[in-house]
């Protein structure tokens, strides 16, 4: 097997993981820990509310940590790392057991190394030349950010001609009263946001409410599916 077609195997094994993670839920959870006592009870929350998969981002000093932590109280919750910026930072996202690896743009560097990581990698990209970048080593799973910026549902619709195939995670300006526009079209997979952890809740401990909002969001998401598949 030439390195071409290596490279294409390795893709296709670590797009078949990333599938397996999103099929697990249509939602997910970008998260910002900025105190460590509050990972636990915040994705606990969540769990209650009905979701299960989540993206820690390491834009604070307690990202690590909190997927150790994640990972040790949460057995049966998918633990990524969002903002991972360099190799190292994904060396050491999955030292931390992050099961997945999601970065906000690609570098060369980060798409070869995620094509043989332990942690599956979901490349963030917003237009079609860094699209295909990615494509070219046979990456077909994809965060487009940031999407309401990047063009939002108009430019997704727009990328899914030349690019049949490919689908997306969008994350960036979405909102809960838009996630289901979305998640509607046929290259989405799992929509990402950060309302589900409103700051004022999270520093005052209100779990209850973050519990809700997320049993809120997902049974609105849902019943967007089923109505579409009817």
């Amino acid at each position: 097997m030439n390195a071409q077609a290596q490279a294409q195997a390795q893709a296709q094994a670590q797009r078949q993981r990333l599938d397996d993670i999103v099929s697990l839920s249509p939602l997910l959870p970008v998260i910002t820990i900025n105190h460590p006592d509050t990972a636990v009870p915040l994705c606990e929350a969540l769990m209650q509310g009905g979701l299960k998969v989540f993206e820690i981002t390491l834009r604070s000093e307690y990202g690590l940590d909190a997927i150790r932590a994640l990972r040790k109280a949460l057995p049966d919750a998918v633990i990524g790392a969002g903002t991972v910026l360099t190799v190292e930072q994904y060396k050491q996202a999955e030292a931390a057991g992050a099961q997945f690896v999601v970065t906000p743009g690609i570098t060369l560097p980060l798409l070869e190394y995620g094509l043989q990581a332990q942690a599956p990698l979901l490349p963030g990209i917003a237009t079609a030349s860094e699209l295909m970048s990615g494509y070219q080593l046979g990456y077909r799973r994809f965060k487009f950010f940031p999407a309401e910026v990047a063009g939002g549902t108009a430019g997704l619709r727009a990328l899914s001609g030349p690019f049949a195939g490919v689908r997306f995670c969008p994350t960036g300006g979405i909102r809960q009263n838009t996630a289901a526009d979305y998640l509607a079209l046929d290259n989405v997979m799992t929509v990402g946001g950060t309302w589900l952890t409103p700051e004022d809740a999270v520093a005052t401990g209100d779990w209850a409410r973050v519990r809700e909002l997320a049993r809120a969001s997902l049974a609105e998401l849902n019943a967007s599916i089923g109505s579409a598949e009817a």
